[in-house]
């Protein structure tokens, strides 16, 4: 049967999720999740009907949220399947392309891959910033730029005067897409502002890690009206189920976004104490930080890593030369963690 599908598909190298990794431990840092597990109200009075494709209550709970016209805002399943869908409506395959800027999240590479879209890798500067000269030189063909800010595995902003100017740049010609999964962290570094100047930008949102629903899968597209449009022509005809369309709603709620604010303050000071706590070990460099994880380079990471995972404290391996990437989890595992760390360092 596997001569049956397509080549691409069978040439084919998946995204290695943090659950596909697998592991088997009591601490799991590895997924940029939230610690905390809310608790909702489940209706099942609806579940013999089929959901709305984009659930009013849904759009306009978030619209009010990100503070942009509904008309704005489409809804699919994760942040991942908003990629997708921008790749399905703007790609021609065999023909055009995206362009990303490694290290970054890698499922903007292996989303186009499916497709048949050639993905070109323009990397970020040794300051984890945008290389702009190098994008400019590789923009014919492409139809999709990503950017991922706070950048994953990173944790760096990417520089506001650099994305208006790639927005300039890129202006009639390709669309820029903020991947903002982590922005809930610090909000002041939102690109949503700028959806009024440029047409061509289309900003992608997620409740899977600031409001601790990973295993919701909901996330959101915000872009102009005609982008919006444009993608609803291809989204599958019920992409949100009814529960979870009710409990999106619920944890946009004024009670659930407060709930939300004080859970981010906590991972915030949770995010500090590590960064505070592992620069003060030998060799070790912490790169500043401003999602829910940090990225941390140690004099042998390869084997830290496999000692962490050993004792059931599960990372994740950076892209990045000797990194480990550490999600933030609540204080508790942040202590094992770091003191597990500590006792390993000193017996180098």
């Amino acid at each position: 049967m596997t001569k049956l599908a397509r080549k691409t598909v069978r040439d084919l190298t998946p995204y290695q999720s943090a659950r596909r990794l697998g592991g088997s431990g009591d601490i799991w840092l590895n997924a940029n999740e939230s610690p905390f597990a809310n608790e909702y109200k489940l209706q099942c009075d609806r579940l013999n009907r089929y959901s709305a494709c984009q659930p009013q209550e849904l759009l306009q709970a978030y619209a009010d949220y990100a503070k942009v016209p509904v008309e704005q805002v489409l809804t699919s399943r994760g942040a991942d399947e908003g990629i997708e869908l921008l790749i399905r409506t703007f790609c021609e395959p065999n023909t055009d392309s995206i362009l990303y800027c490694p290290p970054t999240y890698g499922m903007y590479a292996i989303s186009a891959e499916t497709f048949d879209v050639t993905a070109k890798k323009v990397p970020l500067t040794e300051e984890w910033q945008l290389d702009l000269p190098a994008i400019r030189d590789n923009l014919d063909s492409v139809k999709l730029i990503f950017v991922c800010s706070p950048n994953n595995p990173t944790g760096n902003l990417i520089n506001r005067r650099d994305i208006e100017a790639l927005l300039d740049m890129t202006a009639d010609q390709a669309i820029v897409v903020m991947d903002e999964a982590y922005i809930d962290f610090c909000p002041e570094a939102s690109t949503v502002d700028l959806l009024e100047r440029y047409p061509n930008l289309v900003i992608l949102r997620t409740l899977s890690k600031a409001f601790a629903l990973a295993g919701l899968r909901c996330g959101f597209t915000l872009a102009n009206p005609d982008i919006i449009a444009l993608m609803l022509k291809i989204i599958a005809p019920y992409p949100v189920p009814v529960p979870v369309s009710d409990i999106a709603v619920q944890a946009l709620s004024p009670a659930g976004l407060a709930k939300t604010k004080f859970q981010v303050l906590d991972l915030n000071a949770n995010r500090a104490y590590l960064q505070a706590g592992l620069s003060m070990l030998e060799g070790v460099t912490v790169y500043e930080g401003y999602g829910n994880y940090l990225l941390v380079q140690f004099p042998d990471a390869e084997s830290l890593f496999s000692a962490l995972w050993d004792q059931g404290i599960i990372l994740r391996r950076s892209p990045v030369e000797n990194c480990i990437r550490i999600s933030v989890g609540n204080r508790d595992e942040c202590e094992k963690t770091l003191a597990f760390i500590r006792k390993q360092l000193s017996q180098r």
